[in-house]
């Protein structure tokens, strides 16, 4: 039997799809990373502030960091705001567009073969069927990737269940007329999430928020409230939270977006996408060393990422749900709460943007915070902690 045209197919070239074909690559598999738009990294589609991890996660030079951050201020509707600064770098507001670019091309160097205008439609007998720039094709495969984001066919053309919330997201860029040193996060901007002002350096800013319903009703309110003077409409974009039930079967692996992993507590989603990604490449060298590629194979895929990141996405997902019922005055309440310098030396101590399990079962405890938290460990997230 011929060997299929490519060891890997990996749909998407974000964040995720580049790293995933960068690490197969690097593991000397045959790659080819189809990607629908024409130039990567546009249209941008995140707030680009990433961790110092996430960061680190992509592999890249420092050349897309914008500005350094070292903390946030959280903003509630009544009352005074929340200061959480480390005084130390904790993330980096950056360049989307350059760094999903320098990801690609890390990717390209260690042997990946990219073919962009090209949208995997479906999927039929070992081959990714593509339209594009070289019309429609049927590429072979022996494992496919999917990195096409939350919205991308392959699921679909799959039979594969998607994740159970989408949230729309909206953000512009511009001159703001006042200097912030730290992200601000206003939760009463957006009932169901928050709304964020990101400082670029130089006076300029990123405001945005995401939301189920209204969303460019309250973005318009709420770029009024933040003074952002816009010149230049920078993101809309859709986060998917909560994982897909399965993120393996029928040769196909789901990485990133396209599996839903974004962080419940934040909408991020490049830590979270690029080492899932990672533990996608190294299942999928296996299942090709082996010429293995059944479901109990790549099921190895699913283990992998669960003992890595799934706590926390879980954890995640079950605050999420416990924020949709909070009103605004609670929220409030919660963080006048939290301005205790006991507790705020807490989270300093163990707050970590990628994984906040940790602080977040130092917090449910705290005894001016337990009231607050108390249905949510009675609904079962005390086994989280």
């Amino acid at each position: 039997m011929s060997r299929p045209a490519y060891d890997v197919v990996v749909a998407g070239a974000g964040p995720a799809g580049s790293a995933a074909a960068r690490a197969c690559a690097e593991q000397g598999l045959s790659v080819l990373c189809v990607e629908e738009q024409g130039t990567i990294g546009y249209p941008v589609q995140c707030a680009g502030l990433l961790s110092r991890a996430a960061f680190e996660e992509c592999a890249v030079s420092r050349r897309s960091i914008q500005n350094t951050v070292t903390g946030a201020r959280i903003v509630p509707s009544s009352g005074q705001p929340l200061t959480i600064n480390a005084g130390v770098p904790k993330a980096y507001v950056v360049d989307r567009a350059l760094l999903d670019r320098e990801m690609a091309q890390a990717a390209a160097d260690a042997g990946a073969e990219f073919r962009p205008k090209t949208a995997v439609c479906g999927i039929q007998d070992g081959k990714a069927i593509t339209r594009g720039a070289n019309g429609h094709e049927e590429i072979p495969f022996r494992i496919l990737i999917a990195a096409d984001g939350p919205r991308g066919t392959i699921a679909r053309s799959l039979g594969f269940a998607r994740p159970p919330v989408f949230l729309a997201g909206i953000q512009a860029e511009g001159v703001l007329h006042k200097e912030i040193d730290l992200v601000e996060l206003y939760p009463d901007a957006s009932p169901e999430f928050f709304g964020w002002v990101i400082p670029n350096g130089n006076g300029r800013a990123r405001a945005g928020l995401c939301g189920k319903v209204q969303v460019k009703e309250r973005f318009a309110a709420f770029l009024k409230r933040t003074g952002l003077q816009s010149d230049l409409h920078l993101v809309t974009g859709t986060i998917p939270l909560g994982v897909m039930p399965r993120t393996y079967g029928q040769r196909t692996l789901f990485v990133g977006d396209a599996a839903g992993f974004a962080k419940p507590t934040s909408g991020g989603g490049v830590y979270t996408g690029v080492r899932s990604a990672r533990h996608a490449a190294a299942v999928a060298a296996a299942c090709c060393e082996q010429d293995c590629f059944s479901d109990s194979a790549l099921a190895e895929y699913e283990r992998r990422w669960q003992e890595d990141i799934g706590r926390e996405l879980s954890m995640g997902y079950r605050l999420f749900q416990m924020r949709q019922h909070l009103p605004a005055e609670t929220i409030d309440q919660m963080i006048h709460a939290m301005s205790d310098p006991a507790i705020v030396q807490e989270i300093l101590r163990y707050g970590d943007m990628d994984r906040p399990a940790k602080i977040a079962g130092i917090l449910v405890r705290h005894p001016s915070l337990f009231r607050f938290f108390s249905p949510l460990l009675l609904s079962g997230i005390r086994s989280f902690f």
